[in-house]
């Protein structure tokens, strides 16, 4: 599906798209940078409530569908540039991890 498409089922807020559809094989949960380098897995969702800049590095290294922030946090501008650079996925949303996670479970994403 594509990206805007994602952020409408889960009523996300998308802060960075990408352009085309994205693959989504699996989703992580988690907020250790090193926990999520060492579990996530290519074409995963990340949900997560870091902000900072390495989250993008994380998500192109690990090629990752997308992050997606909760709880409302504040993206560092640093963040969104360098995702807008590589053409990486991030959406925010006021849900917590748990409300997130079931929500992509009610859409089969698991």
């Amino acid at each position: 599906m594509n990206c805007l498409e994602f952020a409408e089922k889960l009523q996300l807020t998308p802060l960075c798209e990408k352009e085309g559809d994205i693959e989504i094989e699996g989703v992580y949960i988690g907020d250790l940078l090193s926990i999520v380098m060492a579990k996530a897995k290519k074409n995963y969702v990340w949900i997560t409530i870091q902000t900072h800049i390495n989250i993008v590095a994380i998500a192109e290294l690990l090629e990752l569908s997308c992050i997606i922030v909760v709880e409302n946090m504040a993206v560092d501008n640093d963040t969104l540039d360098k995702a807008k650079e590589l053409n990486i996925p991030i959406f925010k949303t006021s849900e917590s991890a748990y409300q997130v996670a079931c929500r992509l479970s009610d859409m089969g994403i698991k």
